[in-house]
């Protein structure tokens, strides 16, 4: 069976976020997966490279939540090689940089009682705030 893709204002959003980012054109990427046969770290991979490219070209924001582009180490293979001089590792940064900038707090010292704050140890708390606040 075949999956039906339907556009959204929000995928459309994503893929020109990230196109923004990355400052590539994506939508240039024809998935001929030269990137991927020439990925050193691609058997690290959860996806390959061109998955990554087609899942930005479709606007799925899933491809945020693969490994693979934690691996990608922008050692510029696939921009060599890619017959429509794309750079994938930009692609991958980009992604990187949506997940890094969302600055999500994970700690709330509003939330603490006056007593609790006097117990903690001050370098806790600024130990705290600074890796698990945006």
């Amino acid at each position: 069976m075949v999956d039906k893709i339907v556009f959204s204002s929000d995928n459309v959003k994503f893929q020109e976020k990230i196109s923004k980012l990355s400052g590539e054109v994506i939508t240039l990427c024809d998935q001929c997966g030269t990137c991927s046969g020439g990925c050193p770290f691609m058997a690290d991979m959860d996806i390959t490279p061109s998955q990554i490219m087609r899942m930005v070209q479709l606007g799925q924001k899933e491809v945020m939540e693969t490994f693979a582009i934690w691996i990608c180490a922008s050692c510029f293979t696939c921009t060599i090689r890619c017959p429509r001089g794309l750079d994938i590792s930009k692609v991958a940064e980009a992604l990187r940089q949506v997940i890094l900038r969302r600055a999500a707090d994970h700690v709330d010292l509003k939330s603490l009682s006056e007593d609790e704050v006097a117990k903690l140890p001050q370098i806790a708390v600024i130990s705290a705030c600074r890796k698990l606040t945006g």
